[in-house]
């Protein structure tokens, strides 16, 4: 169950089943057209919705495979000699007691790119700690800078380590590894950590720190000290954002908000942002939402309403760009990004693992009575 068009189509990827950013991955990836077969426990964790909820298994197959028996083992064994890629997001050393490391799927296959995705990564004085995104980004510097300037760092949902810093740092390192695989003939190991992802996506304000430019948390231009580049609240209690950073367009921000002749002081201070920023607030809150779209849309303000999930899919613009795409009656949002000559096909649903399991193994050199033997024996599902 892959696309039928994408830049990836013709690559084969196993997924061993895991969390968040293994399968955003592995997402990514099918989304761009890889057909990826994702490997599930014959009694996986319950989960806190129906699998067609969760979009992020959307594009492939599941098989339910027992990894304690040799049998099951020896099944994976046969799909890696035949794949360019494998995921998988366990604690390091889990694959490898499973008999299913690095060592013996590269001797399998060659050129295996071999993808995995943990917290802390392969080795390091934590690499065997427990942790989630907040404790990731929490080491990385990134989660200290998020938040108002006299408050607490504030969580950006589990945006920055998940799925930013994991699952699509993966992805962007196993393509780089299949490409360079092309062409040296020889996979490798892609150990892609959720705390390296976060402390890379914190490149640019590092570079500040390096240069004093950095003011701390909460009062950076980008950082909600600026009060041309923050959020407003309107009349009828929804916001707006405004990224009037440039000089240009705050004098137009100005201009739409008859503040152009109000003798605001010199914004390049600092100091007068507080002043700033209440003016501002005032004014916002004369009108609602709406109304303020009308006027700035499509004005050089840097301007866009502040929506709800379900607004964002209905908004013109992502409506036009078919940025949110209906799969089974459920909006998605579509897959990204986007491609002249090959483009994605329209995301399908995921299914449970064993929907099908002689169509999930179709083309992957089993033949149907190998596959009915298998599932008799209870090895796969």
């Amino acid at each position: 169950m892959s696309s039928a068009t994408g830049p990836l189509s013709g690559l084969r990827i196993i997924e061993m089943a895991g969390l968040a950013p293994g399968p955003f991955a592995a997402m990514m990836l099918a989304d761009m057209g890889a057909t990826v077969l994702r490997i599930d426990r014959p009694e996986p964790a319950p989960r806190a919705m129906a699998q067609r909820f969760y979009f992020t298994d959307r594009n492939r197959r599941s098989i339910a495979v027992d990894l304690k028996s040799h049998d099951g083992v020896a099944l994976i064994k046969r799909l890696v000699a035949g794949a360019d890629a494998l995921i998988e997001g366990f604690r390091p050393g889990v694959m490898e007691r499973l008999g299913l490391g690095p060592e013996p799927c590269l001797a399998l296959n060659p050129k295996l790119v071999y993808g995995r995705m943990t917290g802390w990564g392969q080795e390091g004085p934590m690499a065997m700690a427990p942790g989630h995104d907040i404790n990731y980004i929490a080491l990385s510097g990134a989660l200290e800078a998020i938040g108002e300037a006299d408050g607490r760092p504030v969580l950006p949902l589990n945006l920055v380590g998940d799925f930013g810093g994991g699952g699509m740092y993966l992805a962007f390192g196993m393509a780089c590894a299949l490409i360079e695989a092309a062409r040296s003939g020889k996979g490798q190991v892609v150990d892609a950590a959720m705390v390296d992802g976060a402390a890379s996506l914190m490149t640019y304000f590092f570079g500040h720190r390096a240069g004093g430019a950095w003011p701390g948390r909460g009062r950076s231009v980008t950082g909600g000290g600026s009060p041309f580049y923050a959020v407003y609240e309107t009349r009828d209690g929804k916001y707006i954002s405004i990224g009037a950073a440039e000089p240009k367009f705050y004098a137009e921000l100005l201009r739409q908000t008859e503040l152009d002749r109000a003798g605001l002081p010199d914004r390049t201070d600092p100091a007068n942002w507080p002043a700033i920023r209440a003016r501002l607030a005032d004014v916002f809150r004369m009108r609602t939402r709406d109304e303020w779209c009308a006027q700035l849309e499509t004005s050089e303000t840097c301007f866009a309403p502040v929506l709800t999930m379900e607004e964002a899919a209905a908004h013109p613009h992502n409506r036009a760009r078919g940025t949110f795409v209906e799969v089974d009656g459920m909006v998605q949002p579509a897959p990204a990004p986007r491609f002249s000559r090959t483009p994605a096909a329209l995301p399908a649903a995921g299914v449970e693992p064993g929907v099908d399991v002689h169509a999930a193994l179709a083309g992957w050199g089993l033949e149907r009575a190998e596959v009915d033997t298998l599932a008799s024996a209870g090895v796969v599902r």
